[in-house]
């Protein structure tokens, strides 16, 4: 088996380290790691992965992970990220947003521990950032860190140069915070290893720095990579299309959707950088990808796997099921979430319900009217061409001019289909 660090190097894990003595530490288990999120939202998403995987990682080797939630700096708002100011969040939204997280960080540590494995601990940094006395803090932490290290970390100055938006001194002070927070963690914790992406590498060695020159003491960094989406963007970002790890925000169905749909081209890295299977076996369903790609193994893989850490078998048995019967007559046994779930994407209307009593509604006028086809008359030639289904099933003519209510999928939905590619699900108000 792997040590900790080569599991970590070959699946491309290490970005940087501050010190390569950080390595044999990591195999001898036994120390303590934190990475931080802010609780600017009630869900963690897609973007959050990489850290609890790795953080899942040390645990499983020995280590004791250590989860800062930031409701103290998500009072302010970090610059990484953003051509413009955050807004800012009283103290109840992010309580109430550290409260639904909880949970999602189960299902990737472990808090009561076992048998080589410390327990997990969660701890919020408005603990001690919120009672903070202004004076002493400048006196105390301020005086240790230059304006020059500020300026010069890539997302602030990015801000600087754009006098049109620039930034406030509050999100300006966030490096200082994030290094206070390492420093509270080494005191507290005894924690000597701070976690992160690549693009926080600023932040957390100005912790380290933060740490020898007041406590002498050795602390350490390890960043991971980006992760990237096929265009070179990365991966996860919050803006727009955010794919959450809470189920009523993103549905069970539609997570592993995002995980099958993959593009081969960062398949193989996203099994490396997300999934717990030996390397071997990783390695495998990348070679997988390039041998026989139609057969979508590593993408299939990778969706089975994160949908069950992050949403249990039983959502990932009926995401299967789900997307097994998007093509399948088996589209009726799927209930309306999942339904819904499965077209999402798909052009739909609604109808009042009424329409399906008294012999119910005509195939062909539905037909027309969902746009499916153009009239009448080419509404029937589909159909006798085999080219309609109904519910995923075959339509003909006689035999299926109407539609009524027992062939409503969850009660009150039809799903009509020309050809593959063309679907319109109805619903029934």
């Amino acid at each position: 088996m792997a040590s900790c660090s080569e599991d970590l190097r070959r699946r491309g894990l290490v970005y940087q380290v501050s010190d390569e003595a950080l390595l044999p530490l990591l195999d001898a288990g036994g120390l303590s790691a934190y990475a931080g999120f802010d609780p600017t939202s009630d869900s963690l998403q897609v973007g959050n992965l990489l850290q609890l995987c790795t953080l899942r990682r040390l645990q499983l080797g020995g280590h004791r992970p250590i989860v800062l939630a930031g409701g103290g700096t998500a009072l302010i708002g970090d610059p990484g990220g953003k051509s413009a100011e955050r807004n800012l969040l009283t103290h109840d939204q992010v309580r109430a947003n550290l409260e639904a997280v909880r949970p999602q960080l189960a299902r990737f540590l472990d808090f009561d521990g076992g048998p080589r494995r410390p327990p997990a601990v969660l701890v919020d940094n408005a603990d001690w950032l919120v009672p903070l006395r202004y004076i002493d803090f400048l006196r105390d932490v301020g005086k240790h860190v230059t304006v020059n290290q500020m300026a010069a970390k890539d997302a602030v100055k990015a801000r600087l140069e754009r006098p049109d938006q620039g930034i406030s001194y509050a999100e300006f002070s966030y490096m200082l915070l994030q290094a206070y927070d390492f420093l509270h963690l080494l005191d507290a914790e005894g924690c000597t290893l701070q976690l992160g992406a690549s693009d926080q590498w600023g932040s957390i060695t100005a912790g380290i720095d933060l740490i020898r020159r007041l406590r002498g003491v050795t602390a350490y960094a390890l960043t991971t990579p980006l992760v990237l989406k096929p265009d070179g963007t990365k991966y996860g970002k919050s803006e727009g299309g955010a794919v959450y790890l809470d189920a009523r925000k993103t549905s069970p169905f539609a997570f592993y959707q995002h995980f099958l749909r993959a593009d081969d081209a960062v398949v193989g890295t996203y099994l490396r950088f997300f999934s717990f299977r030996p390397f071997e076996e990783v390695v495998a369903l990348d070679e997988a990808t390039s041998t026989t790609p139609e057969r979508r193994e590593a993408q299939r893989a990778l969706a089975r796997e994160l949908t069950t850490l992050v949403h249990g078998e039983e959502a990932t048995r009926r995401a299967e099921q789900a997307a097994a019967a998007v093509y399948s007559e088996t589209v009726v046994d799927l209930d309306e979430a999942d339904l819904l779930a499965a077209f999402a994407d798909a052009p739909h209307s609604e109808l009042p319900g009424g329409q399906l009593a008294d012999g119910g509604l005509d195939l062909v006028e539905t037909l027309v009217g969902t746009g499916l086809v153009a009239s009448r008359r080419a509404a029937r030639q589909a159909i006798e061409q085999g080219g309609v289904y109904v519910n995923n099933r075959r339509a003909t003519l006689p035999g299926d001019e109407r539609l009524t209510g027992d062939r409503c999928i969850a009660g009150r939905y039809v799903l009509l289909r020309r050809g593959k590619r063309d679907v319109h699900l109805v619903a029934f108000v």
